[in-house]
């Protein structure tokens, strides 16, 4: 039996390699998952979210990167309840494999919209046209939405592109920008500041708050992208 008290603000966790679980003012749950940003990680996320959002007091699940936050219909009673059980899920839930819908995606490469590809090349050591080739390879999946509306979260990125975001933003960058931050890839949704790296740009709209959904991505969705042009 979990002592039910005070509430702390971490219920489970502390070593790097086990969950933690924290209390988001009296109405929420974050789950966080231990190791790296890994698709096998996030399908565990998945399968947690299914789990959780059958639960009867909980009102709304959101899934993150490598983490999971709940929302409650009523404060739990006994938090550290519920953390011991999503401990327990994750420790034993399978993975959870989603098949979504498969997008193809013109950039244009470069130039004034993809100006941070300079950059990335020279972080990485590789050359802005190596750096073009290697985006496009990999299959990318879309892990979670956030940050902003209809923002996903690719996994997928070749880790040797991995270019910490900017310590000063870009002020207004276009939604619809490709672009890399730390070991993920992405594209701005909205138009606004931004810290991550700009490579391209795709007229592809991400998020419309007049269509349904409003959001073009979906969790499990997959994304190839290829050069429609490029400008070094």
């Amino acid at each position: 039996m979990v002592e039910c008290g005070v509430q702390p603000s971490v219920l489970a966790g502390g070593d790097s390699d086990q969950p933690v679980v924290s209390m988001i003012g009296t109405g929420a749950m974050l789950f966080e998952a231990p190791g790296d940003f890994t698709l096998a990680c996030q399908r565990r996320i998945w399968a947690l979210m299914d789990a959780a959002a059958a639960r009867s007091d909980v009102a709304e699940v959101m899934p993150g990167v490598t983490n999971l936050m709940l929302v409650f219909a009523t404060p739990p009673e006994c938090p550290a309840e519920v953390a011991a059980w999503l401990c327990r899920a994750w420790d034993t839930l399978p993975e959870k494999h989603i098949k979504g819908r498969q997008f193809d995606i013109g950039v244009r490469y470069g130039g004034e919209l993809g100006h941070d590809l300079a950059r990335v090349a020279e972080h990485t050591g590789f050359s802005p046209q190596d750096v073009i080739s290697l985006h496009q390879e990999p299959v990318y999946t879309v892990c979670a939405l956030g940050s902003v509306p209809g923002f996903g979260y690719l996994h997928g990125l070749d880790p040797r592109l991995a270019t910490p975001r900017k310590s000063v933003p870009s002020l207004k960058m276009l939604a619809g920008t490709v672009t890399i931050g730390g070991p993920q890839a992405g594209i701005s949704a909205l138009t606004g500041p931004n810290g991550w790296n700009s490579i391209g740009f795709t007229d592809l709209e991400v998020f419309d708050p007049m269509r349904q959904p409003p959001a073009l991505f979906a969790v499990g969705d997959t994304i190839r992208f290829y050069a429609e042009s490029v400008e070094l």
